[in-house]
């Protein structure tokens, strides 16, 4: 399982992600971090966006629900997602499993 806080109404954790992958997708966990393939490649911010966009899918919440907190410019980041705690831990331990 990995690490997770929660503040209010958002949970953040570890995210390591693997850019220009064949296709953007949640592929288990890396080191205590959620890893997520983005097909994007990082230059000016594409794969971050493509992150953002995959973990709003996932989570079934607005891209702007997502934010990365720290790591912008590397593979290993921390996210916050907003919404329902209970429901956003479910789907992280659900995709982690």
């Amino acid at each position: 399982m990995i690490p997770y806080t929660i503040k209010g109404d958002q949970v953040l954790f570890k995210v390591h992600v693997v850019p220009g992958s064949s296709r953007s997708e949640i592929a288990g966990s890396h080191n205590d971090s959620l890893r997520v393939r983005v097909a994007a490649r990082p230059v000016e911010g594409a794969a971050n966006e493509e992150l953002i966009l995959v973990l709003a899918k996932t989570f079934k919440v607005s891209k702007r629900s997502v934010r990365i907190v720290n790591g912008a410019r590397g593979r290993a980041k921390q996210v916050s997602i907003e919404g329902e705690p209970r429901l956003l831990v479910e789907v992280l331990t659900r995709n982690t499993d």
